[in-house]
């Protein structure tokens, strides 16, 4: 889950009156609950639990730290602009790129929907595709990190 969102939905959770909130996205689970002063949030990731407890300030200082050593070591291609990420080219396609498959500088890896263009989005490297970190329908942010390359 994105860092920033993380933030937003800890900060909305201070700010209300709701005691507990749980978003699952994908293979990704977040529960927040506020007992008190305090801001508990559990982030699901698909590897473990990692359990955050912490005044409020400290739990974003720890999620930021935890989202930097959740990120891959390879080279990473970012997401150019905010949209929707798509792997194929059309509702049933075969996908641009697979895990393990090998890409060269310039292979379309996916496609970036945003306002209501479709903007091809290609490799600035050559290997392999080692990651990829987007769901399919999926929406970014400018600066997303979308596929690690080896």
């Amino acid at each position: 889950m994105d860092l920033r969102k993380l933030k937003k939905l800890i900060e909305l959770v201070e700010e209300s009156g709701i005691g507990e909130l749980e978003i699952t996205e994908g293979e990704e689970k977040v529960r927040i609950s506020k007992s008190g002063s305090m801001v508990q949030s559990y982030v699901n990731a698909p590897t473990a639990l990692q359990p955050i407890a912490a005044p409020a300030a400290t739990a974003i200082q720890e999620a930021e730290a935890a989202a930097k050593d959740a990120l891959p070591d390879g080279h990473m291609v970012k997401s150019p602009m905010v949209g929707t990420f798509y792997r194929s080219s059309a509702p049933g396609a075969n996908a641009f790129v697979e895990v393990g498959q090998a890409v060269k500088e310039g292979d379309t890896l996916c496609i970036i929907e945003a306002m209501k263009l479709l903007n091809e989005i290609e490799s600035d490297k050559s290997g392999v595709i080692k990651t990829i970190l987007v769901e399919n329908g999926q929406p970014v942010e400018y600066g997303e990190p979308l596929f690690e390359i080896e």
